[in-house]
């Protein structure tokens, strides 16, 4: 399958405050306010996308969704890549029901605030989440550990998880969504 890679490291902060600082001392342009953002992950009753190693993800933000497709991780040492296909989507519901209808069920839900920076061709972000407050840094591995050390943070400090593993590794049961 042919399309975008996408590269990215999530960098743990002690909160929104301290991620807003970190981002502030690169001088990264605001790209997309704060704003909520409900995740549902889907697969067959089989487990089929999970044992390809894949991802289907529906996700529902203030102007529509975006679906979005997760090939296998790619070999990139220190930081995760995977090829990725997504578009958006006007009514959410309605894609999420016709997914349901050819079988494809909803596995895992998670929620977060985000707000979206750019720098030097970096998009940085910022995550609330109920497991805690991360960077997110997405490009090319450069740039990456550039916008990294820029804003204080090593390879040591790099999280590769996803936050359906981070959630998990907390002890973290049903979904990840906010009381």
């Amino acid at each position: 399958m042919t399309g975008q890679v996408e590269t990215e490291i999530k960098l743990e902060t002690p909160g929104p405050e301290a991620a807003r600082a970190a981002v502030a001392r690169l001088g990264a342009r605001l790209t997309s306010p704060r704003h909520f953002e409900d995740n549902l992950l889907l697969d067959d009753a089989a487990g089929s996308l999970r044992a390809a190693g894949t991802i289907l993800r529906l996700r529902r933000v203030p102007e529509g969704g975006v679906l979005t497709y997760k090939g296998p991780r790619l070999d990139s040492p220190g930081l995760k890549s995977r090829q990725e296909r997504e578009t958006t989507v006007a009514d959410p519901s309605v894609l999420q029901d016709i997914l349901e209808r050819i079988g494809l069920r909803p596995i895992f839900r998670y929620q977060k605030y985000r707000e979206a920076y750019d720098w030097r061709g970096q998009e940085i972000v910022v995550d609330e989440t109920p497991i805690g407050t991360f960077l997110e840094v997405e490009g090319d591995a450069e740039g990456i550990h550039a916008a990294a050390a820029a804003m204080g943070f090593g390879p040591a400090d790099y999280v590769t998880d996803s936050y359906v593993g981070l959630f998990l590794a907390a002890g973290g049961k049903g979904d990840m969504v906010f009381p």
